[in-house]
């Protein structure tokens, strides 16, 4: 399954952004009512607006599309749940293609079928999907750089997912790192390994150090990384949650100005959008709204 002229698959979290697949809220969302039904469900934290939700995702669009040559957009479909706005999580891409991924979130797991049809459908490489009781979501695994690898091991993504994983990506990468996450708010809420590092550039990540395992952040500066410290009331406005469209060019959630400051300070562009009804109230930042598929 090759498609014409797609180049530099993903093995990156910073490198310049050439294809991403999104989700649009009125397709994820579908309706006021619809979201009445279901946000509570699904754990959102309130019931979004549903005109608000496309309105700030118009605005996140708008950023994206000025960094972004190919945006792809995932199709409506009755099989998938609100969670499908998080484009991020069903899927990982390699250098080679595609990892169809199923979710620890039982509500999710339909959604790694609907984007295996969409893939093939748009002849997007595919080199592998988990099978049998392997669970994994996208948010766990972070390319720390062309051939790391960290895999987030917490309550979305277990053991034989990882052994799969690993198996599926031996040729491409060196270096496969475990990294076990904390219990931190309990199965029901979500922990990625996303949630608490961003990698902007090959020398920069945002943190939130008290939910990173020690060695993981010992990790980081011994290979040379620069780390912004995100503090706690912006962690939970999804202030960790920086979307790299470009080396040290970023999108983030407005309203965490000491995240932003930073930044800046660290030399990054830096662009902001209101993300209350598609981020914060289902607990998903620029990095979960984007499933990056090519960058080079």
């Amino acid at each position: 399954m090759r498609k014409r002229g797609l180049k530099n698959l993903l093995s990156s979290m910073h490198k310049n952004l050439n294809k991403v697949i999104l989700k649009h809220p009125k397709d994820a969302f579908i309706s006021q009512e619809h979201l009445r039904n279901e946000w509570g469900k699904f754990n959102y934290i309130n019931e979004p607006d549903y005109i608000k939700a496309q309105n700030e995702f118009e605005q996140f669009l708008a950023i994206i599309r000025e960094h972004v040559a190919e945006i792809e957009f995932l199709p409506a479909s009755e099989t998938v749940g609100l969670d499908s706005l998080y484009a991020h999580d069903p899927v990982k891409f390699t250098k080679n293609g595609a990892i169809i991924l199923k979710s620890g979130k039982k509500l999710r797991q339909p959604e790694a079928e609907a984007y295996k049809q969409f893939l093939l459908e748009q002849k997007i490489p595919i080199v592998g999907e988990l099978t049998g009781e392997a669970m994994a979501d996208g948010g766990d695994l972070v390319w720390l750089d062309d051939q790391t690898l960290l895999i987030g091991r917490g309550y979305r993504t277990n053991d034989e997912a990882i052994r799969q994983i690993k198996e599926m990506t031996k040729d491409m990468v060196e270096e496969c790192i475990v990294v076990q996450l904390p219990h931190d708010q309990g199965e029901e809420e979500c922990l990625h390994l996303m949630s608490f590092i961003s990698i902007v550039d090959e020398n920069l990540a945002v943190v939130y150090s008290r939910l990173m395992p020690v060695f993981l952040r010992q990790l980081l500066i011994k290979r040379g990384f620069q780390l912004i410290e995100v503090p706690d009331e912006e962690y939970h406005r999804l202030g960790c949650n920086v979307l790299a469209l470009a080396p040290r060019v970023c999108v983030m959630v407005s309203g965490n100005p000491s995240t932003k400051e930073q930044l800046l300070a660290a030399g990054a562009t830096v662009y902001e959008y209101e993300g209350n009804e598609i981020s914060y109230l289902g607990t998903g930042g620029p990095t979960c709204l984007t499933c990056p598929v090519a960058r080079g």
